[in-house]
């Protein structure tokens, strides 16, 4: 799965990173590189066209943990955190929103807790996590969906009565990556942003096919700080590489530098 990730961009850099035209923001997010479940996240979508205006590409805040639109209760977005790209057509929680609200998730990279050796007999095994990162220190282009929920307690006059909502859709993880855990964030090459995100579906067919795993070797595993692990900690520190003589001997080989 995807639970954690960091993302640091400045608005005005994903707009011209993704050719956004509509930057929907009632105010810029913070750098985050601790990014959680329930947090709110950039988004890159394109909503369909209307008798008033064309089909438009826009970057948004959405919160992250998907809830359907027909969902009774909001609280069942905690669970709706990743979409497994093997079911995301048949799911009636996603296959909706799979079929034509396809967005990017922006990130520097993501977080993924390898098991170390037990230290004694009886004690769990500390878990090490290791930062996800583009080797070439690119944005990561996240496959995600996005719902709009409509808060059936809301005033149709309230300004919060629609929420915006997201997953990330995730793999199997290649070998090298897959020794950490085994799913990963799907990505989405350049190339196929523009048919990934038509809502119209554009004559792509099936939309599974514009994903793909990273290539070997364009991702980097590093060992970072457990701080990473109490999510009230937030700051580059933690995505800072580990020394690799404070990395344990066990995991060294599982580093990517």
């Amino acid at each position: 799965m995807c639970g954690r990730y960091a993302s640091s961009r400045r608005p005005e850099d994903l707009v011209d990173e993704f050719e956004v035209a509509d930057a929907l923001l009632a105010a810029p997010l913070d750098p985050d590189w601790n990014v959680a479940p329930t947090k709110e996240v950039y988004a890159v979508l394109e909503r369909p066209a209307k008798e008033d205006r064309p089909q438009v590409r826009q970057l948004r805040a959405l919160r992250w943990g998907l809830v359907p639109s027909w969902a009774k209760d909001p609280a069942i977005g905690g669970r709706m955190i990743n979409a497994r790209m093997e079911t995301v057509a048949e799911k009636p929680a996603f296959r909706r929103a799979f079929a034509a609200r396809r967005c990017l998730l922006p990130a520097d990279g993501y977080y993924e807790w390898y098991a170390t050796r037990a230290t004694s007999p009886g004690r769990k095994a500390r878990k090490q996590p290791f930062f996800i990162r583009p080797r070439d220190g690119s944005v990561l282009a996240m496959a995600g969906l996005y719902e709009i929920w409509r808060d059936p307690d809301r005033a149709d006059d309230d300004p919060e009565r629609f929420r915006w909502t997201c997953t990330v859709l995730t793999t199997a993880a290649e070998d090298a990556l897959g020794h950490i855990h085994d799913r990963m964030p799907l990505m989405v090459p350049r190339e196929r942003r523009d048919a990934w995100l038509d809502p119209s579906g554009g004559g792509a067919g099936d939309p599974r096919e514009l994903l793909v795993p990273a290539a070997p070797g364009e991702l980097e595993a590093v060992a970072v700080s457990t701080l990473v692990s109490n999510v009230r900690n937030n700051g580059p520190e933690l995505v800072r590489p580990l020394p690799l003589e404070d990395v344990p001997d066990d995991l060294r080989e599982q580093d990517g530098r």
